[in-house]
C-alpha cells in the first residue's frame, strides 16, 4: 500500500514532528488520546497503523479486532506493553526506537554514578538544612574501578562510550555472544561477579530478565558494588534489593524505574507504600528518579523523528 492509504491512529502525545512529517509523506492521522482500550478496540479495525508510548496493553483481544493493522510503533526503546509473539503471528509489523534516547540514558546512568560516589545529593540536602559536614561526604573517584554492564545493546553500548573518559575498566555480560567492542570486553558471568565495583542495568523487560536482579543474583558477586538501574523495574526484586544495601553488600543504588511502577510508567502504584520501598524513600545512599533517564528535551525529538524514518521506510524504502 502506498501512504496515502494509509490510516494511523495516534492513542499519545509525542513530538509535533511526528505528525507533521507523516502528514506531509502522505498519511492520514488520527489521535485519540481519552478512550479507554475497550473505546478503542471498537473502532481499531479502520486503521493500519497505530503509534503509542505505553498507555494500555496491546495484547491478543486488542489484536483480534485490528482486522487491518500493519503495523505498531512505539515511541520508546521496548516493546513490553505489546504481544509481540501474537502480533508477529498476524503478521504486524513492529517498530521500536531504542535510538532515540540512548544518548539520554547512557547520560543519566553516568550522572547518577558520580552523584553516588560523590554523596552529591545528601551533601546537596545537608547544605540547604545549615549543616556543612566535610568528612561525612568525602567521596568516592571512579578511576580505577571496574564498571559492569548488563545487557549491551543500544542503552549499555551508549553508557560504555560515556566511561571513556575515564580510566575504569569496563567489561559487559550479555545473553547474545560477540557484542563487545573497543569500549567493553565481553564477559562470562562468571567472571563479571568476580571482578566488577559497579554494575549498571541496560535490558529490556522479557520473561528472562525478570526479578533476574535477586537474592541469589546478588550474593553471586564477590565484591560488594553500587548499583545503577535505568531499565525496567521489574527486573529488580527491591525487598532483596533492600536486604543487600543493609548488608553493605550493595554500596549504593542509582534506581530510575521501580518495580512499582503501572503498565505505563507514568505513575506508581496506589495505596500504601511497600516497606520495601519506604526503606528506597529514607535511605542516604539510593537515588531516586522517576523513569526520566531517556526522558530529555533532545530524546524526545530523537524519538518521533526515528520513528517516523522507519514508518517511511516501510511503505517507500527511503
Amino acid at each position: 500500500m502506498k501512504p496515502q492509504e494509509i490510516k494511523i491512529l495516534h492513542i499519545d502525545s509525542n513530538h509535533p514532528l511526528l505528525w507533521d512529517q507523516l502528514e506531509k509523506a502522505g498519511f492520514s492521522n488520527e489521535t485519540d488520546f481519552i478512550s479507554s482500550k475497550d473505546e478503542v478496540e471498537k473502532k481499531i479495525q479502520n486503521y493500519h497503523g497505530i503509534v503509542i508510548r505505553s498507555r494500555f496493553k496491546i495484547d491478543k483481544q486488542f489484536l483480534d479486532k485490528a482486522v487491518n493493522l500493519q503495523f505498531i510503533a512505539r515511541v520508546g526503546a521496548g516493546l513490553e506493553s505489546i504481544d509481540c509473539d501474537y502480533a508477529q503471528e498476524k503478521e504486524v509489523y513492529l517498530i521500536a526506537a531504542p535510538e532515540g534516547n540512548r544518548n539520554a540514558v547512557g547520560e543519566h546512568a553516568l550522572g547518577m554514578l558520580l552523584s553516588l560516589f560523590n554523596k552529591l545529593n545528601k551533601a546537596d540536602r545537608e547544605v540547604r538544612s545549615g549543616h556543612w559536614n566535610r568528612e561525612a561526604n568525602r567521596g568516592h573517584e571512579l578511576d580505577g574501578k571496574t564498571v559492569g554492564i548488563i545487557g549491551y545493546g543500544n542503552m549499555g553500548k551508549s553508557f560504555a562510550k560515556k566511561l571513556r573518559g575515564f580510566d575504569v575498566k569496563v567489561l559487559c555480560y550479555d545473553i547474545l555472544e560477540n557484542v563487545g567492542d573497543e569500549n567493553a570486553k565481553q564477559v562470562s558471568l562468571e567472571n563479571f561477579q568476580k571482578e566488577v565495583d559497579v554494575v549498571s542495568l541496560h535490558t529490556p523487560w522479557t520473561p528472562e530478565t525478570d526479578k533476574m536482579i535477586n537474592k541469589d543474583f546478588i550474593l553471586g558477586f564477590e565484591k560488594p558494588f553500587w548499583f545503577i538501574n535505568t531499565a525496567r523495574g521489574n527486573s529488580v526484586v527491591t525487598a532483596d534489593l533492600v536486604d543487600a544495601l543493609k548488608s553493605g553488600k550493595i554500596l549504593g543504588a542509582g534506581l530510575d524505574v521501580l518495580e512499582y511502577e503501572k503498565l505505563s510508567f507514568e505513575t506508581l502504584f496506589e495505596g500504601e507504600k511497600p516497606q520495601a520501598f519506604e526503606y528506597l524513600l529514607q535511605a542516604e545512599n539510593v537515588l531516586l528518579t522517576p523513569h526520566i533517564a531517556g526522558w530529555t528535551v533532545e530524546s524526545k525529538e530523537k524519538l518521533a523523528q526515528t520513528i517516523v524514518d522507519k514508518i517511511i521506510h516501510l511503505y517507500t524504502n527511503e
